[in-house]
């Protein structure tokens, strides 16, 4: 079992337990299922928190072949609710050089 400390955060969404439970699911599995199944799990996002079920409801009829299709799928329903500063990354800026004009590491 995953210690409770990891980040379970992925472009913006912080699964918690349901990254594990994804993960460790049977598939294929119906939109149906997984509502059944996860629905009312709590996904955090920069601005606050909501159920999957709140952020998967204008899927429908739609099958998922692993994890990684639910993933996606909310990632897809998220949009831009997950970024928070837009335009922002904390991956810092261009990279440097030094003076023979080589990047250097920061």
């Amino acid at each position: 079992m995953a210690d409770e400390s990891e980040d379970s955060r992925e472009a913006g969404v912080e699964f918690g337990p349901l990254a594990e439970e994804l993960e460790e699911e049977s598939y294929p599995l119906s939109h149906e299922e997984l509502l059944d199944r996860y629905g009312d799990r709590e996904l955090t996002l920069v601005d606050g928190s909501a159920p999957l079920r709140e952020i998967l409801v204008t899927e429908q009829e739609r099958e998922y072949e692993d994890a990684d299709s639910v993933r996606q799928a909310i990632f897809n329903m998220v949009g831009s609710d997950a970024i928070g500063r837009e335009g922002y990354s904390d991956r810092g800026g261009e990279p440097t050089t030094d003076e023979e004009g080589e990047e250097e590491s920061i």
